[in-house]
């Protein structure tokens, strides 16, 4: 490890490690002909309570939105998908020229009956000029970081002045790291629960306890949006859901609906969409198919979000505006959260190597690795 480009947690800088080169892979992580560094979900657990939970979620944030700046840079694509009875399972690509991303993922809600969870993912991070992977990482506590610091970027730009209260409906793996996405982003110490298994309201609450933040356990959807400025959905059933009514949403709110990401799975009433000032996506082939709008005809008017973020665009005009986020989860969020790990790395150097790639001295003798001596 060269200690020259260690940095300290003040220090990182997403614009410092722009463009890699091999030399470069070799000094940051490990020469790629010596393995691949994976990173475990107990190397993750320690990273993050190293770095901590609320830093580790705004620094991702920093990374995202820098990314969103540079959006044209990246190729994209809507995500591969193979649905079956249960679920779904998906591979997420990107790249940016320099580097490649891709992350497997898949959404089976029935897996909580089997004592296993809902999602299940892991990621790859590639270096575009050999085609050596950069690093191996799990990414289930990586996606659900990535996707608290996203919601959390958008209510920066979309969130009532006023916002003093959340309402987090859906109560699963994701809601711990939404409410302190919002809180470390926002300081917002208000938080109203929902969820149809009350057991995952108290299982958030507990876990929520000695972060400093105010918690309740509401016994409906329509108590707990009542008097929140921000709302999220975060549901996990595959099909078209109307967990907010039109009826219950007033203006001045922002609805941070990322619970629906494949089609037929649904969680908003189409005439709050209908109704809204303003509907963000992050890149529109995807959610058309994917989102809220896929109740919507194929005209209705949406804005991807890198355009206010590139300040193109505004986020909010004014308190009274109803806005909703159609977040569905896009590849270059995951993309930022593997260069923000790749970059954590060299400060903690938690991974394994693994032996993934053929090492034999003469590159074009692959039959030596097999040939019985």
């Amino acid at each position: 490890m060269d200690s020259s480009v260690k940095l300290t947690n003040s220090e990182y800088s997403p614009e410092l490690t722009r463009v890699p080169s091999l030399d470069y892979i070799k000094n940051f992580i490990i020469e790629p002909k010596k393995g691949v560094p994976f990173v475990s979900v107990a190397a993750m657990a320690k990273l993050i309570n190293n770095l901590g939970i609320e830093t580790s979620i705004k620094t991702i944030l920093t990374r995202i939105e820098s990314d969103y700046k540079r959006w044209h840079k990246f190729e994209k694509s809507a995500r591969y998908a193979s649905h079956s009875k249960n679920g779904v399972i998906e591979l997420m690509p990107v790249s940016d020229g320099n580097m490649f991303a891709c992350k497997y993922v898949n959404g089976h809600p029935i897996n909580t009956k089997q004592n296993l969870q809902t999602v299940a993912a892991f990621g790859i991070l590639a270096d575009v000029a050999t085609g050596y992977p950069i690093l191996l990482s799990e990414m289930c506590v990586l996606t659900a970081l990535r996707t608290a610091a996203t919601s959390a970027m958008v209510a920066k730009y979309c969130a009532p002045s006023n916002a003093s209260t959340v309402a987090l409906i859906g109560n699963g793996a994701q809601s711990e790291f939404q409410a302190l996405a919002m809180k470390a982003v926002l300081g917002i110490r208000h938080f109203k629960l929902y969820d149809v298994d009350k057991a995952a309201s108290q299982k958030t609450y507990n876990n929520l306890q000695g972060y400093d933040i105010d918690v309740v356990i509401c016994s409906s959807a329509a108590e707990a949006v009542q008097g929140a400025q921000i709302i999220t959905t975060c549901t996990a059933d595959k099909k078209n859901a109307t967990i907010l009514h039109d009826d219950m949403i007033g203006t001045g709110v922002f609805i941070n609906a990322i619970g629906g990401d494949c089609p037929g799975k649904t969680e908003l009433d189409s005439k709050i969409l209908q109704r809204a000032d303003k509907v963000f996506v992050e890149f529109e082939p995807q959610t058309r198919v994917e989102g809220e709008i896929q109740q919507l005809p194929a005209d209705f008017a949406v804005t991807e979000f890198y355009k206010v973020v590139q300040q193109n665009q505004s986020g909010r005009d004014n308190d009274q505006q109803l806005i909703v986020f159609d977040g569905v989860g896009f590849a270059s969020e995951d993309f930022s959260a593997l260069v923000f790990l790749r970059d954590l790395l060299v400060q903690q150097p938690e991974h394994l190597v693994l032996d993934l790639i053929t090492q034999q001295a003469d590159p074009r003798n692959l039959f030596s690795v097999v040939r019985e001596s």
